[in-house]
Protein backbone atom coordinates (compact mmCIF):
# COMPACT_ATOMS: atom_id res chain seq x y z
CA UNK A 1 0.00 0.00 0.00
CA UNK A 2 1.62 2.83 -0.84
CA UNK A 3 2.30 5.69 1.61
CA UNK A 4 -0.23 8.78 2.09
CA UNK A 5 1.96 11.14 0.62
CA UNK A 6 3.24 8.89 -2.15
CA UNK A 7 -1.19 8.60 -2.73
CA UNK A 8 -1.36 11.93 -2.61
CA UNK A 9 1.09 13.05 -5.43
CA UNK A 10 -0.40 10.49 -7.23
CA UNK A 11 -4.12 12.13 -7.11
CA UNK A 12 -2.86 15.72 -7.69
CA UNK A 13 -0.44 14.98 -10.45
CA UNK A 14 -3.02 15.20 -13.35
CA UNK A 15 -3.67 18.22 -12.54
CA UNK A 16 -0.39 20.00 -12.06
CA UNK A 17 0.24 18.22 -15.84
CA UNK A 18 -2.96 20.10 -17.18
CA UNK A 19 -2.24 23.16 -16.13
CA UNK A 20 1.95 22.74 -17.33
CA UNK A 21 0.38 22.38 -20.78
CA UNK A 22 0.85 25.48 -22.09
CA UNK A 23 3.44 26.91 -19.32
CA UNK A 24 5.72 27.59 -21.72
CA UNK A 25 3.67 30.46 -23.35
CA UNK A 26 3.82 31.94 -27.22
CA UNK A 27 5.85 34.15 -29.35
CA UNK A 28 4.77 38.09 -29.01
CA UNK A 29 3.64 38.11 -32.44
CA UNK A 30 1.94 36.54 -35.19
CA UNK A 31 3.74 37.29 -37.78
CA UNK A 32 5.93 35.21 -40.44
CA UNK A 33 8.42 35.34 -37.65
CA UNK A 34 6.80 33.12 -35.03
CA UNK A 35 6.84 29.92 -36.29
CA UNK A 36 10.43 30.38 -36.29
CA UNK A 37 10.22 31.36 -32.66
CA UNK A 38 8.19 28.30 -31.86
CA UNK A 39 11.21 26.12 -32.96
CA UNK A 40 14.31 28.02 -31.46
CA UNK A 41 12.30 29.30 -28.30
CA UNK A 42 9.14 28.31 -26.96
CA UNK A 43 9.30 24.68 -28.19
CA UNK A 44 12.14 22.98 -26.63
CA UNK A 45 11.13 24.82 -23.29
CA UNK A 46 7.87 23.60 -23.91
CA UNK A 47 9.48 20.06 -24.54
CA UNK A 48 11.83 19.92 -21.48
CA UNK A 49 9.20 20.82 -19.01
CA UNK A 50 7.28 18.40 -20.45
CA UNK A 51 9.87 15.53 -19.77
CA UNK A 52 9.64 16.47 -15.66
CA UNK A 53 9.90 13.91 -13.10
CA UNK A 54 7.51 13.42 -10.27
CA UNK A 55 6.15 16.87 -10.11
CA UNK A 56 6.86 16.74 -6.33
CA UNK A 57 7.62 20.98 -5.86
CA UNK A 58 4.22 21.82 -8.23
CA UNK A 59 2.05 19.36 -5.56
CA UNK A 60 3.38 20.31 -2.82
CA UNK A 61 2.53 23.78 -3.74
CA UNK A 62 -1.13 22.79 -3.75
CA UNK A 63 -0.47 20.95 -0.29
CA UNK A 64 0.60 24.09 0.91
CA UNK A 65 -2.64 25.75 -0.40
CA UNK A 66 -5.38 22.69 0.75
CA UNK A 67 -3.07 22.39 3.98
CA UNK A 68 -4.59 26.16 5.19
CA UNK A 69 -8.10 25.37 3.79
CA UNK A 70 -7.62 26.39 0.62
CA UNK A 71 -8.30 24.74 -2.66
CA UNK A 72 -5.64 23.35 -4.93
CA UNK A 73 -6.56 25.17 -7.84
CA UNK A 74 -5.70 28.21 -6.08
CA UNK A 75 -1.77 27.52 -6.06
CA UNK A 76 -2.28 26.26 -9.78
CA UNK A 77 -0.15 29.40 -10.76
CA UNK A 78 2.62 29.60 -7.96
CA UNK A 79 3.25 25.49 -8.56
CA UNK A 80 3.74 26.41 -12.63
CA UNK A 81 6.40 28.93 -11.71
CA UNK A 82 8.07 26.51 -8.99
CA UNK A 83 8.11 24.15 -11.98
CA UNK A 84 9.51 26.73 -14.34
CA UNK A 85 12.44 27.71 -12.28
CA UNK A 86 12.89 24.04 -11.54
CA UNK A 87 13.34 24.07 -15.70
CA UNK A 88 15.29 26.96 -15.84
CA UNK A 89 17.80 25.51 -13.06
CA UNK A 90 17.94 22.05 -14.69
CA UNK A 91 18.89 23.39 -18.01
CA UNK A 92 21.50 25.69 -16.81
CA UNK A 93 22.96 23.14 -14.23
CA UNK A 94 23.14 20.78 -17.74
CA UNK A 95 25.51 23.39 -18.87
CA UNK A 96 27.51 24.52 -16.19
CA UNK A 97 28.51 20.80 -15.37
CA UNK A 98 29.19 19.63 -19.32
CA UNK A 99 25.88 16.62 -18.48
CA UNK A 100 25.60 14.09 -21.26
CA UNK A 101 21.80 13.23 -19.74
CA UNK A 102 19.37 14.46 -18.09
CA UNK A 103 16.03 12.45 -17.65
CA UNK A 104 17.56 9.72 -19.70
CA UNK A 105 17.84 12.25 -22.72
CA UNK A 106 20.43 14.04 -24.43
CA UNK A 107 20.86 17.31 -22.02
CA UNK A 108 18.78 20.07 -23.57
CA UNK A 109 22.17 22.25 -24.66
CA UNK A 110 23.58 19.23 -26.46
CA UNK A 111 20.32 19.09 -29.15
CA UNK A 112 20.29 22.74 -29.73
CA UNK A 113 23.11 24.27 -28.79
CA UNK A 114 24.57 26.21 -25.74
CA UNK A 115 23.16 29.58 -26.54
CA UNK A 116 19.48 27.84 -27.55
CA UNK A 117 19.66 26.39 -24.23
CA UNK A 118 20.63 29.15 -22.49
CA UNK A 119 17.97 31.14 -23.69
CA UNK A 120 15.35 28.81 -23.19
CA UNK A 121 16.10 28.66 -19.71
CA UNK A 122 15.91 32.20 -19.65
CA UNK A 123 12.55 32.49 -20.77
CA UNK A 124 11.48 29.90 -18.20
CA UNK A 125 12.39 32.40 -15.84
CA UNK A 126 10.36 35.31 -17.43
CA UNK A 127 7.51 33.08 -17.03
CA UNK A 128 8.08 31.98 -13.78
CA UNK A 129 6.86 35.83 -13.24
CA UNK A 130 4.24 36.02 -15.81
CA UNK A 131 2.07 33.12 -15.20
CA UNK A 132 1.71 34.58 -11.93
CA UNK A 133 0.79 37.89 -13.00
CA UNK A 134 -1.70 36.64 -15.20
CA UNK A 135 -3.63 34.84 -12.55
CA UNK A 136 -7.06 36.57 -12.03
CA UNK A 137 -7.97 34.89 -9.23
CA UNK A 138 -5.10 36.49 -7.19
CA UNK A 139 -5.84 39.84 -5.82
CA UNK A 140 -2.81 42.27 -6.68
CA UNK A 141 -1.75 42.23 -3.19
CA UNK A 142 -1.44 38.52 -3.20
CA UNK A 143 0.63 38.77 -6.19
CA UNK A 144 3.14 40.87 -5.24
CA UNK A 145 3.32 38.52 -2.01
CA UNK A 146 3.76 35.43 -3.78
CA UNK A 147 6.15 37.29 -6.95
CA UNK A 148 8.15 38.57 -3.36
CA UNK A 149 8.32 34.93 -2.13
CA UNK A 150 9.71 33.49 -5.86
CA UNK A 151 12.25 36.33 -5.96
CA UNK A 152 13.56 35.04 -2.38
CA UNK A 153 13.38 31.16 -3.30
CA UNK A 154 15.61 32.18 -6.43
CA UNK A 155 18.16 34.43 -4.78
CA UNK A 156 18.81 31.41 -2.23
CA UNK A 157 19.24 29.22 -4.70
CA UNK A 158 21.29 31.21 -6.81
CA UNK A 159 23.48 31.32 -3.79
CA UNK A 160 23.66 27.91 -2.99
CA UNK A 161 24.51 27.19 -6.67
CA UNK A 162 27.29 30.08 -6.19
CA UNK A 163 29.00 27.89 -3.30
CA UNK A 164 28.61 24.80 -5.33
CA UNK A 165 30.17 25.90 -8.44
CA UNK A 166 32.86 28.10 -6.49
CA UNK A 167 34.38 25.39 -4.01
CA UNK A 168 35.08 23.13 -7.37
CA UNK A 169 36.33 25.40 -9.15
CA UNK A 170 38.45 26.46 -6.60
CA UNK A 171 39.70 22.84 -5.71
CA UNK A 172 38.28 23.87 -2.10
CA UNK A 173 38.01 20.71 0.13
CA UNK A 174 38.43 22.67 3.70
CA UNK A 175 34.55 23.49 3.35
CA UNK A 176 32.53 22.48 6.44
CA UNK A 177 29.90 20.81 7.57
CA UNK A 178 28.11 24.20 8.40
CA UNK A 179 29.12 25.81 5.19
CA UNK A 180 27.97 22.89 3.72
CA UNK A 181 24.36 22.79 5.13
CA UNK A 182 24.07 26.32 4.06
CA UNK A 183 24.70 25.46 0.59
CA UNK A 184 22.20 22.36 0.48
CA UNK A 185 20.31 24.38 2.41
CA UNK A 186 19.80 27.58 -0.34
CA UNK A 187 20.47 25.05 -2.96
CA UNK A 188 17.85 22.44 -2.24
CA UNK A 189 15.81 23.34 0.64
CA UNK A 190 14.24 26.43 -0.39
CA UNK A 191 13.07 26.01 -4.01
CA UNK A 192 12.08 21.74 -3.23
CA UNK A 193 9.98 22.18 -0.75
CA UNK A 194 10.10 25.03 1.53
CA UNK A 195 9.28 27.50 -1.04
CA UNK A 196 6.14 25.73 -2.41
CA UNK A 197 4.39 24.89 0.79
CA UNK A 198 4.78 28.54 1.46
CA UNK A 199 3.24 29.56 -1.80
CA UNK A 200 0.54 27.36 -1.79
CA UNK A 201 -0.73 28.74 2.13
CA UNK A 202 0.27 32.69 1.01
CA UNK A 203 -2.70 32.18 -2.13
CA UNK A 204 -4.46 29.60 -0.13
CA UNK A 205 -5.08 31.82 2.10
CA UNK A 206 -3.42 30.94 5.43
CA UNK A 207 -2.11 33.12 8.46
CA UNK A 208 1.08 34.47 8.29
CA UNK A 209 2.11 31.74 10.59
CA UNK A 210 0.86 28.97 8.93
CA UNK A 211 2.86 30.43 5.89
CA UNK A 212 6.07 30.55 8.28
CA UNK A 213 5.36 27.57 9.75
CA UNK A 214 5.07 25.85 6.51
CA UNK A 215 8.51 27.30 4.94
CA UNK A 216 10.50 26.47 8.63
CA UNK A 217 9.11 22.43 7.81
CA UNK A 218 10.10 22.57 4.08
CA UNK A 219 13.27 23.77 4.81
CA UNK A 220 14.06 20.74 7.38
CA UNK A 221 12.49 18.42 5.04
CA UNK A 222 14.60 19.63 2.10
CA UNK A 223 17.96 18.67 3.78
CA UNK A 224 17.03 15.55 4.93
CA UNK A 225 15.64 15.04 1.41
CA UNK A 226 18.86 15.83 -0.22
CA UNK A 227 21.26 13.83 2.52
CA UNK A 228 19.04 10.73 1.58
CA UNK A 229 19.79 12.06 -2.35
CA UNK A 230 23.51 12.10 -1.20
CA UNK A 231 23.10 8.46 0.66
CA UNK A 232 21.96 6.86 -2.15
CA UNK A 233 24.05 7.88 -4.90
CA UNK A 234 27.42 6.50 -2.23
CA UNK A 235 25.63 3.25 -0.37
CA UNK A 236 22.16 2.34 -2.18
CA UNK A 237 21.17 0.30 -4.84
CA UNK A 238 23.77 -0.11 -7.72
CA UNK A 239 20.94 -1.46 -9.95
CA UNK A 240 18.51 1.28 -9.55
CA UNK A 241 20.88 4.08 -9.16
CA UNK A 242 22.03 3.10 -12.86
CA UNK A 243 25.16 4.91 -13.81
CA UNK A 244 24.47 7.75 -11.55
CA UNK A 245 25.98 5.44 -8.54
CA UNK A 246 28.54 6.78 -6.98
CA UNK A 247 28.71 9.27 -9.58
CA UNK A 248 29.49 12.34 -6.72
CA UNK A 249 32.37 10.83 -6.37
CA UNK A 250 33.20 10.81 -9.74
CA UNK A 251 32.29 14.50 -9.94
CA UNK A 252 34.13 15.57 -6.66
CA UNK A 253 31.19 16.81 -4.82
CA UNK A 254 31.74 18.45 -1.47
CA UNK A 255 28.64 16.57 0.17
CA UNK A 256 27.96 16.30 4.01
CA UNK A 257 29.70 12.72 4.15
CA UNK A 258 32.41 14.25 2.21
CA UNK A 259 33.32 16.91 3.99
CA UNK A 260 32.36 15.59 7.36
CA UNK A 261 34.51 12.46 6.87
CA UNK A 262 37.22 14.75 5.80
CA UNK A 263 37.29 16.52 8.99
CA UNK A 264 37.61 13.39 10.81
CA UNK A 265 40.25 11.14 8.74
CA UNK A 266 43.75 11.22 10.17
CA UNK A 267 45.95 13.10 7.44
CA UNK A 268 46.54 10.04 5.75
CA UNK A 269 43.30 9.07 4.78
CA UNK A 270 42.76 12.63 4.39
CA UNK A 271 44.79 13.25 1.60
CA UNK A 272 43.92 9.38 0.30
CA UNK A 273 40.31 10.30 0.16
CA UNK A 274 40.80 14.28 -1.41
CA UNK A 275 43.42 11.90 -4.43
CA UNK A 276 40.56 10.23 -5.30
CA UNK A 277 37.88 12.80 -5.44
CA UNK A 278 39.89 14.76 -7.47
CA UNK A 279 40.71 12.62 -10.19
CA UNK A 280 37.20 11.70 -11.10
CA UNK A 281 37.51 8.11 -11.47
CA UNK A 282 34.75 5.99 -12.84
CA UNK A 283 37.06 2.82 -11.81
CA UNK A 284 34.27 0.48 -9.69
CA UNK A 285 37.67 -0.28 -7.38
CA UNK A 286 38.49 3.14 -6.70
CA UNK A 287 35.12 4.90 -5.89
CA UNK A 288 34.60 1.79 -3.43
CA UNK A 289 37.59 2.78 -1.60
CA UNK A 290 36.20 6.24 -1.71
CA UNK A 291 33.32 5.19 0.00
CA UNK A 292 35.25 3.31 2.49
CA UNK A 293 37.34 5.91 3.80
CA UNK A 294 34.22 8.43 3.72
CA UNK A 295 32.55 5.35 5.94
CA UNK A 296 35.99 5.41 8.02
CA UNK A 297 35.45 9.41 8.70
CA UNK A 298 31.95 8.93 9.72
CA UNK A 299 30.62 10.54 6.87
CA UNK A 300 27.55 8.13 5.89
CA UNK A 301 26.17 7.90 9.13
CA UNK A 302 26.63 11.30 10.04
CA UNK A 303 23.91 11.56 7.19
CA UNK A 304 21.73 8.76 8.21
CA UNK A 305 21.49 10.45 11.55
CA UNK A 306 20.65 14.09 10.46
CA UNK A 307 18.43 13.36 7.77
CA UNK A 308 16.43 11.35 10.35
CA UNK A 309 17.11 14.59 12.54
CA UNK A 310 15.87 17.18 10.11
CA UNK A 311 12.83 14.90 8.87
CA UNK A 312 11.77 14.45 12.96
CA UNK A 313 11.91 18.10 13.23
CA UNK A 314 9.46 18.53 9.92
CA UNK A 315 7.24 15.99 11.72
CA UNK A 316 7.06 18.40 14.88
CA UNK A 317 6.39 20.88 12.81
CA UNK A 318 3.46 19.69 11.29
CA UNK A 319 1.85 18.87 14.61
CA UNK A 320 2.62 21.70 16.43
CA UNK A 321 0.81 23.70 13.19
CA UNK A 322 -2.24 21.41 13.39
CA UNK A 323 -2.61 21.81 16.93
CA UNK A 324 -1.92 25.55 17.47
CA UNK A 325 -5.12 25.31 14.08
CA UNK A 326 -3.12 26.51 11.35
CA UNK A 327 -3.23 23.49 9.03
CA UNK A 328 -5.43 21.29 8.85
CA UNK A 329 -4.97 17.31 10.88
CA UNK A 330 -5.37 15.87 6.95
CA UNK A 331 -2.64 18.13 6.35
CA UNK A 332 -0.43 17.10 8.89
CA UNK A 333 -0.87 13.32 8.31
CA UNK A 334 0.48 14.23 4.69
CA UNK A 335 3.06 16.33 5.67
CA UNK A 336 4.48 14.18 8.29
CA UNK A 337 4.29 11.02 5.33
CA UNK A 338 6.41 13.41 3.26
CA UNK A 339 8.99 13.54 5.88
CA UNK A 340 9.21 9.59 6.38
CA UNK A 341 9.35 9.54 2.36
CA UNK A 342 12.28 11.69 2.02
CA UNK A 343 14.27 9.61 3.63
CA UNK A 344 12.47 5.56 3.05
CA UNK A 345 12.82 6.18 -0.66
CA UNK A 346 15.19 4.08 -2.15
CA UNK A 347 15.63 6.03 -5.73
Amino acid sequence: MAAPFVDYLARRLPLVERALADSAGTPLTDSAVASDLGRYLYAPLEGFTASGGKRVRPVLALLGAEAVGGRAEDALSVAVAVELFQSAALIHDDIADESELRRGEPCLYRTTGTGMAINAGDLALTRVFEVVLADESLDPELKVRALAELVRMERHTLEGQALDLGWVRDGRWGVSPDDYLYMVTSKTSWYTVASPLCLGALVGGGSAEAARGLLDLGISAGIAFQLQDDLLNLVGDADKQGKDFRSDVTEGKRTLAVVWALEHLDAQKNRELVALLNQKTTDPGELARAVELIELGGGIERCRELARSEAGAAKERASRLAEEGHITAESRDLLISMSDFFVERAG
